[in-house]
């Protein structure tokens, strides 16, 4: 699917939608997205900053859709786990910025070369419009090289 195309698709998709997160950018390449969202009434917690499972849902799929597009339909990519450290509150509009590049791509397809499943760990910082991180995620995922049919 084009970036562009999937970028659409994410910004109707009624989850974010409903939370107010915007995709901004996915490269054409897919080694690149932006996400943010603004503090709006519907995405408050009780303390009136940004709900922390708010936060958590802009980050959750991009390094494993970035790393289906880049490693190709000879490997199965699965979200395995993530962790949020919540370190300020959030106020404004946050964003998180993903990247990823040619080196760790190689890394991972000579480490699955056996054929196993590997647990490559990703991580990217939520920050303010200040530049200030307000929650630090950590995502594992699976990867593993399909059998050769």
């Amino acid at each position: 699917m084009k970036a562009g195309m999937l970028r659409f698709l994410m910004n109707v998709w009624p989850p974010y939608r409903g939370a107010g997160i915007r995709v901004r950018k996915i490269s054409p390449d897919y080694r690149e997205v932006i996400v943010e969202m603004p503090l709006r009434w519907y995405n408050r917690n009780y303390v009136g900053t940004h709900f922390g499972g708010s936060l958590s849902a802009m980050t959750d799929p991009f390094y494993m859709l970035m790393l289906i597009q880049n490693l190709g339909s000879e490997y199965v990519v699965w979200d395995k786990s993530a962790c949020i450290e919540f370190v300020r509150p959030g106020r404004g509009t946050v964003r998180a910025h993903f990247r990823l590049d040619e080196a760790r791509i190689e890394t991972l397809r000579t480490d699955c070369a056996d054929g196993q499943p590997h647990f490559p760990e990703f991580s990217v910082d939520v920050v303010d419009e200040g530049g200030k991180v307000v929650a630090r995620v950590r995502k594992t995922l699976y990867v593993r090289r399909k059998p050769a049919s």
